[in-house]
C-alpha cells in the first residue's frame, strides 16, 4: 500500500504533479495487481479540480471518501471513564464549540469543568481554538480564501441562499458565491439544507446554506471579536457563563449539532423504517405585506413520503410547557397536502417539567443524553 497524506501539498510547488503521478501509475504502480494506492488531504478542492474530476485519471479511481465529523456516540470517548459520571451538559457544551473534530476533542481534560475547557481552548492567547481558525482556512481553503472567509462570515448569522449572500455583499447574484460555496461544502465548513417544501413536495428553487462548522460558527461570533482582549490576556479569570448572550450562542450551537448528526437522531423517531427523502432546517419566509401567510421557522423538519416530523431542538435550563404550543403553532402554520400526516418530536437539553411528557402532545421525546449512547 502506497499512501500520499496532505497530497495537494506534496503538488503545492509543483504543477505538473497531477500529470506525473498518472504517468507513475500506468508505467509503474499499476504492474503491481495487490497495491492499493491511497491520496488523502485537508485541502478536498485540489483533490477536487485534480484527481476526481480530471478526466486523465477516468476509470482509475476505485472508492471517493469524504470523511464526516464524528458521530455523537463517539465523541463522548474522548471523556473517558468520566463520561459516565459527568453531566451530559458538559459534553454538550465542549460538543457545541468543536463539534465532532477528533483534533480539537484530543485536547479535552476531563478532570476540568466543560466552560474551562472551552476557555482553555478558545480564550487563551495562542491557544489552540483561538489561532485555529485562521491557520485551517488558510490550509483548507486555498482559491480565493479571502473571498471564501468572506461569504462565510455572511452565514454566522444563519441560513442564506446565495443570492441573499450575494445582495449582502453588495455583488449581486453570480458564479463566485456559488464557486466559494462549493468549496466550503467540500471542506466541510457549510452545508446546502435540501429540506423539501413540506406543503408542495417540491424541492425550493434556491436552496440555503447554513454555517455547519460548529467551531467556525463560534469562532465568528465569539472569538473573533474579542481577539484584542484574548491576546491581552483579559480572560485569564473569566467565568464564560457569565459573558452577554453567551447562552444563546450555546443555544443555536445545540441546534446545529444536531442538525448535523439527523442520522444519529432518525431511530428515535418513530418513524418505522420509512424512507427519509429530506432531513433538514425549514424556514418560510412570511408575506413581505405582513398580509397573508406568516413565516414559519422549523429547526430540522424530517420528511418521507406520507409523514411530515416536526423536530423541535431546544438548550435550556428548565422546559416547561411552552414548548408545546410553541411546536404545535409551528405544525398548524404548515398546509400540508391530503394523506401526509404530521408529528412532532422534542430534541432536548435541560429540565424538562414532567407536564410535557404526561401531556402525550409529542411522539417521541429524545433527551440529548440518548444522542450520545449515555
Amino acid at each position: 500500500m502506497v499512501l500520499l497524506d496532505e497530497v495537494s501539498w506534496l503538488a503545492h510547488y509543483d504543477g505538473a504533479f497531477a500529470d506525473d503521478l498518472k504517468v507513475a501509475w500506468d508505467n509503474l504502480f499499476k504492474k503491481h495487481d495487490r497495491l492499493v494506492m491511497i491520496l488523502c488531504g485537508s485541502v478536498s478542492s485540489w483533490i477536487r479540480d485534480n484527481i476526481i474530476d480530471n478526466s486523465a485519471f477516468f476509470g482509475r479511481r476505485s472508492l471517493d471518501i469524504v470523511v464526516p465529523e464524528l458521530p455523537l456516540s463517539d465523541c463522548a470517548r474522548f471523556w473517558g471513564a468520566a463520561a459516565s459520571r459527568i453531566d451530559p451538559r458538559e459534553i454538550l457544551d465542549v460538543l457545541s464549540v468543536t463539534g465532532g473534530v477528533p483534533r480539537y476533542l484530543e485536547e479535552i481534560d476531563p478532570s476540568l469543568p466543560a466552560f474551562e475547557n472551552i476557555r482553555r481552548l478558545c480564550f487563551l492567547p495562542n491557544s489552540l481554538l483561538r489561532t485555529d481558525f485562521d491557520e485551517m482556512f488558510r490550509d483548507v481553503v486555498t482559491r480565493e480564501r479571502d473571498f471564501s472567509a468572506t461569504v462565510l462570515k455572511c452565514l454566522a448569522d444563519g441560513a442564506k441562499t446565495s443570492t441573499d449572500i450575494g445582495t449582502s455583499l453588495g455583488i449581486g447574484k453570480g458564479g463566485r458565491v456559488s464557486r466559494a460555496l462549493s468549496r466550503l461544502a467540500e471542506a466541510g465548513f457549510v452545508a446546502e439544507d435540501d429540506a423539501k417544501d413540506p406543503e408542495t413536495g417540491c424541492i425550493p428553487r434556491e436552496r440555503r446554506w447554513r454555517l455547519c462548522d460548529n467551531y467556525s460558527r463560534f469562532f465568528l461570533k465569539y472569538v473573533e471579536p474579542a481577539v484584542g482582549a484574548i491576546d491581552a490576556g483579559s480572560f485569564e479569570i473569566v467565568r464564560l457563563e457569565s459573558l452577554e448572550g453567551f447562552e444563546s450562542v450555546m443555544g443555536l450551537a445545540f441546534e446545529n449539532l444536531v442538525a448535523n448528526h439527523v442520522r444519529d437522531l432518525l431511530p428515535f423517531l418513530n418513524l418505522k423504517g420509512a424512507l427519509v427523502v429530506s432531513a433538514a432546517p425549514w424556514r418560510r419566509k412570511g408575506a413581505k405585506s405582513g398580509r397573508g401567510r406568516k413565516g414559519c421557522q422549523i429547526d430540522l423538519l424530517v420528511q418521507t413520503r406520507r409523514t411530515v416530523c416536526v423536530v423541535e431542538i431546544k438548550r435550556r435550563r428548565e422546559i416547561g410547557r411552552e414548548i408545546i404550543d410553541e411546536t404545535d403553532a409551528k405544525i398548524k402554520a404548515l398546509s400540508l397536502p391530503p394523506g401526509v400526516s404530521a408529528r412532532a418530536a422534542l430534541v432536548y437539553d435541560g429540565d424538562l417539567s414532567p407536564v410535557v411528557e404526561a401531556d402525550g402532545y409529542f411522539d417521541s421525546i429524545v433527551p440529548f443524553r440518548k444522542l450520545m449512547g449515555l
